[in-house]
């Protein structure tokens, strides 16, 4: 039985934080448990875990560079992981929109943490996203210079 991607969001969220604390094979149970959900789905959700602990170190320089009022290890945990599923989302997987990662991201942090906290994780990651996309603004400038110096032939 297919899950939401918001649920399947959930169990990846709380692989990577249960990992912040040394992780535990208890987990997998628990979630299969709590969250009525298979072996397979978690096994699903474990491997995406793996896949944005191998780019860790790169979204943790990304993270601090984005987060600039906050110490890195002073965020916490939820928040921190939060951001970290959200940022490898936006840089690395491609079947979610942007938009949707960040706002998915919000939606784990209210639901996680804090309606506060959730202001902070948006700010981060929409600085991450804002950052990749390229400048539109300089082709804008470049276009109406041209547009300003026609020839009137």
């Amino acid at each position: 039985m297919p899950i939401s991607p918001q649920k399947f969001r959930e169990i990846v969220f709380q692989l990577l934080y249960s990992d912040d604390f040394g992780g535990c094979a208890e987990v997998a149970e628990m979630l299969m448990a709590q969250l009525c959900v298979t072996k397979k789905i978690v096994r699903e959700a474990y491997e995406i875990k793996e896949k944005i602990l191998e780019k860790k170190k790169q979204i943790d320089e990304l993270i601090c560079k984005h987060s600039e009022s906050y110490n890195f290890e002073r965020i916490p945990r939820i928040e921190r992981n939060v951001i970290r599923l959200g940022s490898y989302e936006l840089l690395f997987s491609s079947d979610v929109p942007p938009k949707v990662a960040i706002a998915e991201a919000i939606r784990l942090t209210r639901k996680f943490a804090t309606p506060e906290a959730a202001t902070f994780v948006n700010a981060v990651l929409d600085s991450i996203y804002k950052q990749l996309q390229p400048d539109h603004t300089a082709h804008l400038h470049d276009a109406t210079v041209h547009s300003n110096n026609k020839n009137p032939v």
